[in-house]
């Protein structure tokens, strides 16, 4: 019944969401159709959102388990769980011109239809190297759908409500990767049943965008090709380099949570069940605070936000460096680091809007992608680099340090770099 709970948290959120925005629909008097409309597409991507991360989230620990009882080497095991980002660093380049020249729903249909195929793929041949590529496969088409849907969002959400609508985008996201490792006991009663059941759920939800009407991205007058799109690389970054670093960050700080804590944890006598439930506490902490911190962000400005936040997770960090032989302690620390840091992404990708002319969007969402996937592959490997050479050095200094430093940077440098888009803006 475990997997029910995670279908549950999904659909009570969707359902938190419509109830709140009825509310203000009722406010509405000529704008209303227009509204309804966005409303409706807004419901429709955040839960295919959802759903991807219901998937992604329950690969991970799902694969690590089969391959675990199969007895393949946990070198190995790490190296097929890299697919996915890999498959997201190839794609990328390629990814913009498709989107300008077709718009944002063929974009999810492909993505998303990839996925599902990739998904129902998993049962029919166990390898090592079938499933590496189809982790790969899914990474291009989770990144095609994500990279269409974080644009369609932040274009068409108005600069007053950009904040709460990306903070819905990552809320939505973490609930379904926060409930897909509920599916791994699955694999006791049949190994390819959650591979069923998520391939059916991603179908279910991939349906529902045959429904929306197509729209695309604004752009400049000139040829879509693979080096104009280097050339928007190049000017995106002029603008907005230092809303990709928030996303570095979180592809860092989740990726060595999630794959070099455990190896940190067990070699300083910290149980596997503690491990589990600490790293839930991060997830559940990055849940509770994501809405309100978009709301506060759109109030106060995303700088400020992200200055404050980044700050608390170098506290919080640093406690639980001080707390890790006690379970509650180290348990509070942790669900404290979720709720300060746990927003970094969907406030990077907010700040970003901010900074970057309109006609760059597409480029700007593309570039959180591909730094959210650095910080994903680097963080393993510096993890462990860590681990091995700083054994009387808590793991957790390495992430507190990293936020400290982002802190320091957006506060130098964040200023500058908003007055200069703004120039461009006027």
């Amino acid at each position: 019944m475990c997997y029910l709970t995670g279908l549950v948290n999904i659909f009570l959120a969707n359902a938190l969401f419509s109830r709140y925005h009825r509310m203000e629909i009722n406010y509405l008097t000529n704008e209303e159709s227009s509204m309804n409309k966005s409303y409706h597409r807004l419901w429709i991507l955040v839960t295919i959102v959802a759903i991807s991360g219901f998937s992604q989230g329950m690969l991970l620990p799902l694969i690590a388990v089969i391959f675990e009882k199969g007895g393949v080497s946990s070198s190995l095991n790490g190296l097929n769980a890299t697919a996915l980002y890999i498959g997201i660093l190839l794609v990328s380049p390629f990814m913009e011109a498709p989107l300008r020249k077709y718009g944002y729903k063929p974009t999810i249909i492909i993505g998303g239809g990839l996925v599902v195929m990739a998904l129902a793929l998993f049962p029919l041949w166990k390898s090592f190297w079938f499933w590496f590529g189809l982790r790969a496969l899914i990474g291009i088409g989770d990144h095609a759908l994500h990279f269409a849907t974080q644009t369609w969002i932040t274009s068409s959400s108005p600069s007053a409500k950009r904040g709460r609508n990306v903070s819905l985008y990552g809320l939505f996201f973490g609930i379904g990767f926060a409930s897909g490792p509920l599916m791994t006991p699955l694999v006791d009663v049949n190994e390819a049943l959650p591979f069923i059941i998520s391939s059916i759920l991603c179908l279910l939800g991939w349906v529902f965008v045959f429904t929306l009407k197509n729209e695309f991205p604004e752009q400049e007058v000139g040829i879509n090709s693979f080096f104009n799109t280097i050339k928007r690389f190049k000017k995106t970054m002029k603008y907005g380099w230092i809303a990709f670093l928030p996303t570095f960050c979180y592809g860092f700080l989740e990726s060595s949570l999630n794959g070099s804590f455990p190896v940190y944890a067990l070699r300083s006598n910290i149980d596997v069940a503690s491990v589990s439930l600490v790293l839930t506490a991060f997830a559940i902490g990055s849940v509770i605070t994501q809405l309100p911190l978009g709301v506060l962000s759109d109030q106060y400005g995303r700088r400020n936000i992200l200055m404050v936040v980044l700050l608390l997770g170098f506290l919080s960090f640093s406690a639980a460096s001080l707390f890790e032989q006690s379970f509650i302690g180290l348990f509070i620390s942790v669900l404290l680091s979720g709720m300060v840091v746990g927003s970094t992404f969907s406030l990077g990708i907010s700040y970003m809007t901010d900074l970057v002319p309109k006609t760059l969007l597409a480029t700007g969402n593309l570039l959180c992608g591909i730094f959210f996937s650095l910080g994903s592959l680097s963080g393993p490997i510096i993890g462990g680099i860590f681990i091995q050479f700083f054994e009387n050095i808590s793991f957790f200094y390495i992430i507190s340090t990293m936020l400290l430093i982002l802190s320091i940077v957006i506060y130098v440098f964040g200023k500058k770099t908003f007055s200069i888009a703004e120039q461009h803006h006027s």
